[in-house]
């Protein structure tokens, strides 16, 4: 008798276990960043900042995993295939250097993506090799004259007979001095408009040092690791191979390209609230007051819970818009500057109630507690970096009069993927996204639904049912919206409509989340769920709220046990060094 010959695991089995082993290795590479002696551990990490500089021990660690072939596709050679994936990956970066992640790593994947969405075969190939080589890419696309008005630039790519010259000045752009590639956005029209401005991919060695100088660097109080730059460029020619998609849509590709960086970059940076977190619990667990430890402290307790509860509504929601830039790539328009102004904003409240629990270890820049104030300063620039969050509300404006008659009273579930992390999901197809939703949303249309299903259970009803009511009011104050409403110079009390939307996003994204996992996992279960709805009510004015006494309990009892086992505080709750 012949042995059964075992069959294959499906695709999505390999590629959650490839991940996983990825993940795992990253982490022992990267060592336990507790340790004294780990060159990039937290003791390294906060000598390489007063110095302003990443920890070389770090640097070599990355480079032996080869960290930039996570931001090359697959079908280049490289390793990125899901969204989600790559962030949750990154999180073991970013949660012992924030500086670290990006100066070292995501700079590169912020030009990347422009390539990858609208670059001819031969610039991705070239990109590809480049990053699989462990060679850097620059984005340099903002001005300080102009910050996030990208298309108001000054640097001009005035056409010749053989292409372009490029002439002007970039400035506080990262890791110029050390890339091998760079993508500028240029204006090329100089009447301006959406088809105004055009990229270019150029590797390095194309500069003519007669013509391209480089600036002093920027220096900063938050990620003092990451080297800003800057270049002055005087009539430097290029080629029309060196042009990135077709003249005059360089704004388009940055739109659709950045879908993936607002929604991921993010979604790395909650790895600085677990840090903060670790650190401030490795504090009040030790220190006693008053006859007992600080962390029995009622106010401790308090602040413990909330931060924990932040952190899950933030991983959650930036899983569910990542996973929707594979199912629903429609959505990424709105769903990315969502993520990118709620997350900086909850991410940059949490530490600065943290350290209101560590007192006076909170400035302190020696000691074992040292990382957290380096922490405190590098979650700053998640709510300007790459794009500020006033921009964000900006971006979503113009599109809610048509959410709000196209979705947000439709009742459907949404796709099941969105809310499941080890499901098969469509290819990534960056050059696939769209600049417009075309008023189509999955997730408010789930949160309508998940209050009228029978399957809803009488316990989570009440907790949905308000936030329903939410979208049924933000529908009637957005749906007659002028366009003078929707430009960047809209009221306040309009503004205040994306933001209201970018909460019931969330939450719809937590309640997915929550109803798609098993009963018995933490996140099956309620209290989580009723933390995160309670957090995102309490951030609109007038709706503050306590979390209840039981849900309180029940998240640092949870939070104790993740700490005690040295697993990850936010969604995934995988082993940490």
């Amino acid at each position: 008798m012949t042995a059964a010959v075992p069959s294959d695991p499906p695709s999505e089995a390999r590629a959650d276990a490839a991940f996983g082993g990825r993940a795992e290795a990253l982490e022992n590479l990267l060592g336990d960043p507790w340790d004294a002696d780990n060159p990039a551990g937290f003791a390294a990490v906060v000598a390489a900042d007063e110095a302003e500089r990443t920890p070389a021990g770090g640097e070599r660690a990355l480079d032996d995993f080869g960290v930039l072939a996570e931001f090359v596709p697959e079908r280049l050679g490289g390793r990125l295939g899901r969204a989600d994936h790559l962030i949750d990956l990154m999180r073991s970066v970013y949660r012992r250097d924030p500086s670290l992640g990006l100066g070292h790593c995501s700079s590169s994947l912020l030009g990347a993506v422009n390539l990858w969405t609208a670059g001819s075969e031969t610039q991705q190939r070239h990109a590809a090799d480049l990053l699989l080589a462990g060679g850097k890419l620059s984005c340099a696309f903002h001005e300080l004259a102009h910050g996030n008005d990208i298309g108001s630039v000054d640097f001009a790519a005035v056409p010749t007979a053989g292409g372009h010259r490029l002439t002007g000045r970039k400035e506080s752009i990262s890791n110029l001095d050390r890339a091998r590639g760079v993508v500028f956005l240029a204006r090329t029209d100089p009447a301006g408009g959406p088809r105004g401005c055009s990229q270019f991919y150029l590797p390095v060695t194309a500069f003519d040092p007669d013509r391209v100088t480089g600036l002093p660097r920027f220096r900063s109080v938050g990620m003092r690791g990451v080297r800003l730059g800057g270049v002055r460029v005087e009539g430097l020619p290029v080629g029309a191979d060196d042009l990135v998609g077709a003249p005059g849509t360089g704004l388009e590709t940055a739109a659709r390209a950045f879908q993936l960086t607002r929604t991921a970059l993010p979604g790395m940076s909650t790895a600085i609230l677990d840090t903060a977190l670790r650190v401030t619990l490795h504090h009040v667990r030790r220190r006693r007051l008053y006859g007992r430890t600080a962390a029995d402290i009622p106010m401790v307790r308090s602040t413990l819970a909330n931060a924990f509860a932040d952190l899950l509504l933030c991983e959650a929601f930036a899983a569910v818009a990542a996973r929707a830039l594979h199912v629903r790539p429609e959505s990424g328009s709105v769903y990315a500057p969502a993520v990118k102004y709620l997350l900086s904003g909850v991410l940059l409240d949490a530490v600065e109630q943290l350290s209101l629990v560590m007192g006076s270890e909170f400035y302190r820049r020696d000691g074992e507690h040292a990382v957290f104030q380096k922490m405190a300063r590098d979650v700053k620039p998640v709510g300007f970096g790459h794009i500020a969050r006033a921009a964000c509300l900006s971006a979503l404006l113009p599109q809610l009069p048509l959410l709000a008659r196209r979705s947000w009273r439709d009742s459907a579930p949404a796709p099941v993927e969105l809310f499941g992390s080890d499901g098969d999901l469509p290819p990534l197809d960056l050059a696939g996204l769209r600049i417009s939703a075309n008023g189509r949303d999955v997730l408010a249309a789930a949160l309508n639904a998940a209050a009228e299903e029978d399957s809803t259970s009488a316990g989570l009803r009440p907790l949905v049912e308000p936030y329903t009511a939410r979208l049924r009011t933000l529908a009637d104050s957005c749906v007659g919206l002028r366009p003078a409403d929707l430009s960047v110079a809209a009221p306040v009390a309009v503004r205040e409509l994306g933001a209201e939307y970018a909460a019931l996003l969330a939450a719809s994204a937590c309640l997915g989340i929550h109803r798609h996992a098993p009963a018995d996992d933490f996140l099956g279960r309620p209290h989580w769920l009723v933390a995160a709805f309670t957090r995102l009510a309490s951030r609109a004015p007038g709706r503050a709220a306590d979390l209840p006494a039981e849900v309180e309990d029940a998240l640092v009892e949870e939070l104790f046990e993740r700490d005690d086992e040295v697993r990850g505080f936010g969604l995934s709750a995988r082993r940490y060094r």
